[in-house]
This record gives structure tokens, C-alpha cells and sequence, in this order.
């Protein structure tokens, strides 16, 4: 079947489904692969449940009734659909990429350009093979701008999302130590990321850049297209952070924005919101208002407050490079008291323990008055002070814990998202 054709379908559908369970009536459902589901095998269910065709690779599911589009993959036939139909939209899509921040930074951005234009964002952080596709086959003609967010632990990949997405505007947050297992270095991270400035470049794009970062500088050279933000340097968009404590605050042509995030670190991620809300001549008040009203969720730097107790919930993801810049400004914020609970990070391949105690000797020449360390990794490091604590599991932890805290103590709680340490909230 012809491509054009599908794409009738699915334009004549209420959209597409790849799970069962969130089927609406009349929708396209695509039945995908995977190392431990078959969707082909809930065709029938699918159709029963009001599903107008289903897209399959397995001919045994085949039906002669019209109902069925059989294809060679159907993951390969969601990409060029999702494809064909950015084409079809021909609308600015901005992609963005980066080790630390990008769901953060993907949501500032959707909450600024909302403010004048009708926006479709990826949806939470389905940044894959398979969420990039659905984020652009949710896209209508009542869509303006695109903003997708690309993910990646090996190099290729931020090229094959970018062929699928095709976007005219990119933005990298940062190169860190993330996925090292995948990508094998800090130089590969930087390669396989920086795939989504390869395209731009070469499809003559825009790109957006961070002017005080070396790395970036460095990459886009002196290509003309690029449009950057900068604390320190002349001829780019000026940005000034002024607090940090614990809200991100920051000034912008005379104007001061206070937002909800903490951290340090997200002051970049502020300015990309900034600096793409300026170049489609957003006002700066509506950009400040978009920012002042953004809340974090997801457990993505949120701020909880327990009687005299703070809680920085930044629990949804953790590398030693994001890691690293949560303790550094935890370190500067002033209270009477300050304890931290850490959990191990994913994906480091051979450097995994090293990279844990190297996070562990930080600790020792920090204000930080108790530490909790939870994982096999955390588990194993040689410690430096008797408040260190130790838990292989999060049950281990909430076995022994005492929730012995003093008054006004703020904690903050990081690690990836395997360990589901939002849990210790409850301990709190």
C-alpha cells in the first residue's frame, strides 16, 4: 500500500494509538514490536474497541475486511507517516537535545511561544525512535510551531530523529557525563548530541546556542544561523542571572524574571525560553509571565515544603554531571541544616564506581550535614565522615531510616529514574 494512501487513513482517523488501553473510537492504531510485547496480537482487540484500521506487520493478523494496513515494519511505517505529515504541515519544528535539561527546557520553551502561537510539544519525555513520531502525528493544521525533544544513549540516533522530525531549529542544552556506556566517552556524548547541529547545518537551518559554553562555541564555528544567549559576551542576547536561592531568577533587557525552578543549573535552561521567545518576537512581559507561571512537575526540581522542613525533589533523572551541579548549589544555599539523599546513576559503563565516589569525596568538603546513599554503587563507596549513610535498596533505607530531622533543615533528593527515590518523600 502506498504511503499517500496510509496517510489518507490517517488523516480521515481521530489520530493514532499504540496502546490498547487509551484506544478512542475511530483512531489509527499502529500494533509495534518489542523485546516483550507483540502488538500485533491485540488487532482484534483494537478493532473491537473502535479502532478505524490497524497498521500490522504479521500477516496472520491480516483481515481481508479493509480493516487491517499490513506493512514490513510497522514502526518504520509510523516514522515515514510521521514524517510524510511534518512535511505536509510545513511548519517550524525546533528540536532539542543535550545531556541534562532538555524536558525542562522543552517545557519553558512550549509555556513561552504558547503565549502567540498554537504549540504542540513532545508530550512529557517521549524523545525516541517511537515517541518523536506521535509527538509529530499529534501535530494539526491549527498547529504553528513544533517543539520536539530528542533523546539518545548511542550515537546515530539524534541523526535518525532528525531525518524523521526534519527540524529547521536546534537547540542543545549541554554535553555531560550521560549514557557514557552507550556513547563510550564524554567525546562521543559530544558527537552523537551534536548530530542535531550536523543537520541544521546542513539543511541551513537556525540554531539556538549557548554563547558562554566553550564546547558549543567551538562546534558551530563561524556559522552564520546561529542565534545565542550570553552572561559575558558582546553581540549576543544578554542575559544576567541574579539569585539562585533558592529560586532561579535572572534579568533580561532591565527586566527581572523569578522563576519556580531550583538550581543553579537552570539558568540556562531559562535563557534557551528566553532567547527562542525573543527571536519569534514574543514581548518580554508575556515571555516573563510564561516563566513566573511554569511549575515544575515529574519530580523535575520541585520545591516542596513540610512545616519547617524544605524538600528539593529533583529525583526524575541523574548523571555526574547533573549530579555534580545539584550538590554545588545545594552547597551554597543557606539554612541550619542540610541533608541530602542520593541514588545511584544508570548507564556509565566501566567509570560507574568511580564516577559514585567521585561524587562521595565531593561530599566531604561540602556544608552538607547528613548524607544518605542509596544503590550498589553508592553502597560501595569508601566513605569520609561518620554522617555518611549507607542503603543497597530504597527498602533497606526505609527499614532503618529515623525521621529524626531538625527544624528548618532543607534536603534535597537526586538520583535516576530507576531508583524511584520520590518515594523517600513519604519517609519524610
Amino acid at each position: 500500500m502506498k504511503l499517500e494512501t496510509v496517510y489518507s487513513y490517517f488523516l480521515e482517523s481521530t489520530g493514532i494509538c499504540t496502546d490498547t488501553r487509551k484506544i478512542e473510537k475511530g483512531c489509527l492504531f499502529v500494533a509495534l514490536r518489542g523485546d516483550n510485547f507483540n502488538g500485533n496480537k491485540f488487532t482484534q482487540q483494537a478493532l473491537d474497541k473502535g479502532a478505524f484500521k490497524v497498521i500490522i506487520d504479521d500477516i496472520s493478523q491480516h483481515k481481508n475486511t479493509g480493516e487491517t494496513i499490513l506493512c514490513k515494519n510497522s514502526l518504520e511505517l509510523l516514522q515515514k507517516l510521521a514524517t510524510y505529515h511534518r512535511q505536509y504541515l510545513n511548519i517550524p519544528i525546533i528540536a532539542l537535545t543535550g545531556s541534562n535539561g532538555k524536558t525542562t527546557t522543552k517545557e519553558i520553551i512550549n509555556a513561552v511561544l504558547s503565549k502567540k502561537f498554537k504549540t504542540i510539544a513532545t508530550l512529557g519525555n517521549l524523545n525516541n525512535h517511537i515517541g518523536v513520531p506521535l509527538t509529530l502525528l499529534s501535530m494539526t493544521k491549527e498547529t504553528e510551531i513544533g517543539i520536539v525533544e530528542m533523546g539518545a544513549n548511542h550515537k546515530k540516533e539524534i541523526e535518525a530523529l532528525c531525518e524523521i522530525a526534519q527540524p529547521n531549529f536546534g537547540y542543545i542544552t549541554n554535553f555531560g557525563k550521560a549514557h557514557i556506556e552507550g556513547f563510550g566517552s564524554i567525546e562521543g556524548v559530544i558527537k552523537g548530541k551534536s548530530e542535531l547541529y550536523k543537520y541544521i547545518t546542513k539543511e541551513k537551518g537556525t540554531l539556538f546556542f549557548n554563547a558562554d559554553d566553550p564546547v558549543q562555541n567551538k562546534l558551530l564555528g563561524n556559522y552564520p544561523s546561529k542565534v545565542g544567549f550570553s552572561q559575558t559576551k558582546e553581540n549576543f542576547y544578554t542575559l544576567k542571572q541574579i539569585d539562585a536561592n533558592p529560586y532561579v531568577a535572572l534579568q533580561a533587557a532591565q527586566t527581572n524574571i523569578t522563576s519556580t525552578l531550583i538550581g543553579a543549573y537552570n539558568f540556562t535552561n531559562i535563557s534557551a525560553g528566553v532567547l527562542i521567545g525573543d527571536f519569534f518576537d514574543i514581548p518580554l512581559n508575556d515571555i516573563k509571565k510564561a516563566i513566573e507561571e511554569y511549575l515544575p512537575t515529574n519530580n523535575r526540581s520541585q520545591l516542596i515544603t513540610k512545616g519547617s522542613t524544605q524538600i528539593i525533589l529533583d529525583a526524575y533523572n541523574a548523571n555526574p554531571t547533573s549530579m555534580m551541579a545539584a550538590l554545588q548549589h545545594f552547597n551554597t544555599i543557606k539554612a541550619a541544616s542540610k541533608m541530602v539523599f542520593l541514588g545511584d546513576m544508570f548507564e556509565l559503563g566501566e567509570t560507574a564506581q568511580e564516577e559514585h565516589q567521585d561524587i562521595v569525596e565531593y561530599l566531604s568538603n561540602t556544608n552538607i550535614d547528613e548524607v544518605h546513599l542509596i544503590g550498589s554503587y553508592f553502597s560501595k563507596a569508601k566513605l569520609q565522615a561518620k554522617n555518611y549513610h549507607q542503603y543497597k535498596t530504597f527498602e533497606q533505607l526505609e527499614a532503618t531510616f529515623k525521621n529524626d530531622i531538625p527544624k528548618d533543615t532543607i534536603i534535597l533528593i537526586k538520583a535516576s529514574r530507576g531508583m524511584a527515590l520520590e518515594r523517600i518523600v513519604s519517609l519524610l
